[in-house]
Formats: structure tokens, sequence, C-alpha cells
């Protein structure tokens, strides 16, 4: 089992690879730190070519190397390489692909706002179309400490193929761990069901509904998770981005989503919601791929 970090020599890099030593740490996988350079030059072929790219390769691998001087400074281990690839989101892909990984992690753009996420293009890409889950570190998490434990893992918990997924997922993941699940799922404030229309009884009676038919769904997804993970079950009320985007250390240390509902099967997809998602949550978003359990 491999955990795949994408680093470019930024501290967005050391952001991502301190939430994949620690789920590499977790997990007990392998941690593989990957610096990508561009392969292909737009501008001619042949000598020049050769010569940009050669340029680039060299380039990467004083990146790498620093990126090993710096984090081995930290006690983090890791297996570092360079490779080459038309995008950076590709280079993470394939090797990701080709080391069979249990999870792409990445960091944050470099001007997003301090302990939230934000993907940049390299992230972003990777969240439309990588062949495994992708994480995505919040800004800042390299200050964290290394070898902190995993001991709350929060889901997304739609009652959907994709929903029912994640929890597949987080519930793989709570299991290597030890640490808890929680289910939220999100449901709408009651001044958001028109009860000037239907009136405060039928209101609350439908609230009661939605509120039981959530708690069932849930009743139903726990044979997905392993015997022995503490699981606890959490209602939301509010606008769906804002109260997950809300979570944050204190609560979850990775939050768990599934992709949406349609596109190629393993494959990250992002959907509306969890596209806002991902560019404010607090805390560590974990991307599942169609079709991962």
């Amino acid at each position: 089992m491999t955990v795949v970090v994408g680093h470019d020599g930024s501290d967005s890099g050391d952001d991502a690879a301190v939430l994949g030593a620690r789920l590499a740490r977790a997990t007990g996988a392998r941690l593989l730190v990957v610096t990508v350079y561009p392969e292909e030059n737009p501008i001619g072929v042949g000598r020049v070519d050769a010569e940009w790219v050669a340029a680039m390769r060299d380039d990467a691998r004083e990146v790498s190397d620093a990126a090993k001087r710096s984090l081995g400074e930290r006690g983090l281990e890791a297996d570092h390489r360079v490779v080459g690839s038309g995008s950076a989101a590709h280079g993470l892909d394939d090797v990701a692909e080709a080391e069979q990984a249990s999870m792409i992690v990445v960091g944050s753009q470099r001007h997003g706002a301090r302990r939230r996420i934000s993907p940049g293009s390299t992230g972003e890409r990777l969240l439309h179309g990588a062949i495994c889950p992708v994480a995505v570190a919040p800004r800042g998490f390299r200050e964290r400490e290394v070898d902190a434990p995993i001991q709350r893992i929060g889901v997304a918990f739609v009652d959907t193929p994709e929903g029912r997924e994640a929890v597949t997922v987080a519930g793989e993941l709570a299991g290597e761990t030890g640490a808890t699940l929680t289910l939220y799922t999100v449901v709408a404030r009651r001044a958001e069901v028109l009860s000037p229309i239907i009136g405060l009884d039928a209101e609350e009676a439908f609230l009661a509904t939605v509120r039981e038919d959530v708690r069932d769904a849930m009743g139903r997804v726990r044979a997905a998770i392993p015997d022995g993970v503490t699981v606890h079950e959490e209602l939301l009320e509010g606008d769906t981005v804002e109260a997950l985007a809300a979570l944050d250390e204190h609560e979850v240390d990775l939050l768990v989503c599934g992709s949406r509902g349609y596109g190629p099967v393993r494959r990250v997809l992002l959907g509306g919601v969890l596209r806002r998602l991902v560019r404010r949550a607090a805390c560590p978003v974990v991307v599942v791929p169609r079709g991962a359990s």
C-alpha cells in the first residue's frame, strides 16, 4: 500500500507531505513523495527540446533533494521520485496507478486562506479524474505534528451509491487507523421549508420524517463498517457546504466525501456541492472515486 504525495518544493508541498506522512504512518503504508517536471517543450523540436527537458529534469531533482532534506529534518521518512509528464496531475495519477496507490495527497494553492483547503490547478485536475482517493491538505498543515495520530474521521453521508462508497472507504480507514467514525448528514433549517405555506405543524412533521429517513439510511450503511470501529451519527442543520466546511481539527482529522453520481467508474469527479466544499473546508478532505468500494 502506497500513499503518493505531490511536492513542488513549495510550502504547499510540505503541507501535503505532513498529511501524507500521517496517513502513511496510521495505515502502515509506504510514503512516496513525487516531483513532476514537464517533459514536453511547446517551442520546438530536436536539440532545443532535449536541452529544455534536461534542464527541467535537473530543476526537479534539485527540488526533490531539497524536499528530502527538509522532510528528513522533521523525521519524515519517505521514498522520493522525479518523473516527467505532460502535467503535474497526469504524472501523479500515472505514478498512483502504477503503484496501485491507496491515496494521492496534494496541498492547497499558495494564496488561499490559512487553515482552509483550496486546491490549485494540480489538485483541481486530480479532483476531476484521479484513479484513487485524493486528499487535499489545508494551508499551514506543515506546522502540525508529523506523528500525530488520526483519531477522528468524518464522512459526508448521503444515501446514494457514491455516498455509501464514501462510508465504506471511511470505515476501512477508521479500521486501519483505530479512529472513530462520524457520519454527518445535513438537513435544511426550519426556515427553509416554506413554513408560511405549509404551516408550522406540517413543517415540523416533514422535518421529523426527513430526520427519521436519514437515521434509517445511516443504520443501513453500518454493515459496511468494520467490526470494532466506534460509529457516531450527527445531523447538521443549514447549508450543506457551510455546515461541513465549519468542521475543523477539533472535530475531525479527515472528512471523506464521495464523487458525483455520474462519470467514469473508478475516477474522481466533483459535483457542484463538493466543488464548493473543497474550496472552503477547514480540515483535510478526501474525495473517493466512483466504484472505489
